[in-house]
């Protein structure tokens, strides 16, 4: 389901999406951990593979380097746009698309080896919906990768009041603690619609060194990996 509100927040910032210090410097430094955890869990050259909300097309463009037949996600046509520019300087071949994901997976049924939604639930009114329409675009025996935030008073301070309001490390309005989600919420969701979830760690961040980590403890962010059955 779609925000207008959501879109319009995150096309303001199309223009400084690939700006390595700008609003989503976070992004740039998240990326290498989430390559690294999905390559440890799938081999992605030749595979099809789609990237819902995939914003300006950061996680896109390293999949893509990584072998992958990628299509990218977003309903923000601003990001869409800088999103394909930016694969063309890089000479890399990925399929963007702006459209609304119930849409796209109608006509896309099974077609995905794996699919990808990263630091995007949280963003959405009804992430049920969303985790419906990924698993009807994964084949079965596909994997979907996830990360979003848990609901809990740690996530409001540290992600809300400390990187919103104190840090400044992501733009004020980024987050809303009512749209964050409960690890058992998700995985409820994923089992209800054939994914059987089969991983789940904390993502940690380390503010000194401005890197992340993943550990079995669960954080304020945290990954999900499920499994198609049927």
């Amino acid at each position: 389901m779609s925000n207008p509100a959501e879109i319009a927040f995150f096309n303001q910032l199309a223009n400084e999406w690939w700006d390595l210090n700008g609003p989503q410097a976070i992004l740039h430094q998240i990326n290498p951990l989430r390559l690294r955890w999905i390559s440890q869990n799938i081999q992605l050259k030749n595979l099809k593979v789609l990237d819902v909300g995939c914003g300006a097309g950061l996680l896109s463009e390293g999949l893509a380097q990584l072998g992958a037949e990628v299509s990218g996600l977003d309903l923000a046509d601003d990001l869409i746009k800088v999103a394909r520019n930016h694969a063309e300087k890089s000479h890399l071949k990925i399929d963007y698309y702006c459209q609304d994901l119930k849409e796209f997976s109608l006509t896309h049924l099974e077609k995905f080896d794996a699919i990808f939604c990263l630091e995007m639930l949280e963003h959405v009114d009804d992430f049920d919906q969303i985790i419906e329409q990924m698993s009807r675009a994964l084949k079965p025996g596909g994997k979907i990768f996830l990360s979003t935030i848990d609901r809990n008073p740690r996530s409001f301070v540290e992600l809300i009041i400390g990187a919103e309001y104190l840090l400044n490390m992501v733009p004020r309005g980024t987050h809303h603690y009512q749209k964050f989600i409960r690890p058992e919420e998700l995985c409820k969701s994923l089992r209800q619609h054939h994914l059987t979830p089969i991983e789940m760690q904390g993502m940690h961040y380390h503010p000194l060194l401005k890197t992340f980590s993943l550990k079995a403890k669960l954080a304020s962010n945290y990954m999900i990996l499920a499994e198609k059955t049927n």
